[in-house]
């Protein structure tokens, strides 16, 4: 079992990684940054929860309302999950 951490948002817990601590939707593995990421992309709040039912508006929003007050934690996150994403879509280098 992860130990969980509330936080000042009612859906969003802090949980323990081998990174550190992360900010998630209580309830799932789905960090905060993600739902960022997603939304950056273009994807709505509805679209998200479309994608993965297991989510609530409710959980989706207060994603967004913690990332408008830790911007200086999740932005990193969201930009390490860019690098990530681009590295696995990049076609394998010939030697």
């Amino acid at each position: 079992m992860v130990a969980e951490t509330k936080t000042e948002h009612p859906h969003i817990v802090r949980v323990r990684r081998p990174a550190g601590e992360e900010a998630v939707i209580a309830g799932t593995r789905i960090g905060a940054w993600f739902i960022v990421r997603q939304l950056r992309a273009g994807d709505t709040p509805e679209g998200i929860v479309s994608s993965l039912p297991h989510l609530t508006l409710a959980g989706v929003y207060d994603a967004i309302s913690y990332y408008h007050d830790h911007r200086a934690e999740i932005d990193p996150l969201v930009e390490y999950g860019d690098r990530m994403a681009a590295q696995h879509d990049a076609p394998p280098a010939h030697s």
